[in-house]
């Protein structure tokens, strides 16, 4: 089976939801609340209101509040880079620490090293995803609303 059929799972688990979300909002140009993109995402809508939070505060969406409100994007969808995703809802996902077994000596370093092999192969992900812009992604596809 390839990758592309059975999905690719690397990034935060939000990561996905974030984009798709975007993608919404650039294809609409208008302001859209985040029961509508949950709607359009297949995702709750408090999920939703967690990551457009996320991604207002990296300054990819602005918020609106009141009756009329709801999210838009702060810039246009081919200077928002699939990198700028990545990190605004990684350092979201970030809900809890979880604690080390204790392994010594030996396993404390062997942690240690895997957390800079791991830090650096995220590093070079990002770098990879700020190549390709929303306005990339929705190049790639045929988008139409449904």
């Amino acid at each position: 089976m390839s990758s592309a059929a059975r999905g690719v799972n690397i990034g935060p688990p939000r990561f996905k939801i974030a984009v798709h979300s975007i993608v919404w909002l650039a294809n609409s140009g208008n302001i859209l609340s985040s029961a509508m993109i949950a709607s359009q995402v297949n995702s709750h809508a408090t999920f939703m209101r967690r990551v457009l939070q996320a991604l207002a505060t990296a300054g990819i969406v602005e918020s609106k509040g009141g009756r009329e409100g709801g999210y838009s994007l702060r810039k246009s969808a081919d200077q928002i880079t699939l990198g700028e995703i990545y990190c605004a809802v990684n350092i979201a996902s970030i809900e809890s620490e979880i604690d080390a077994v204790d392994c010594g000596a030996a396993g404390e370093k062997l942690d240690a090293e895997l957390e800079k092999i791991l830090y650096e192969a995220e590093q070079q992900t990002i770098d990879f995803l700020r190549n390709y812009t929303i306005a990339d992604v929705m190049n790639r596809i045929e988008f139409f609303e449904c």
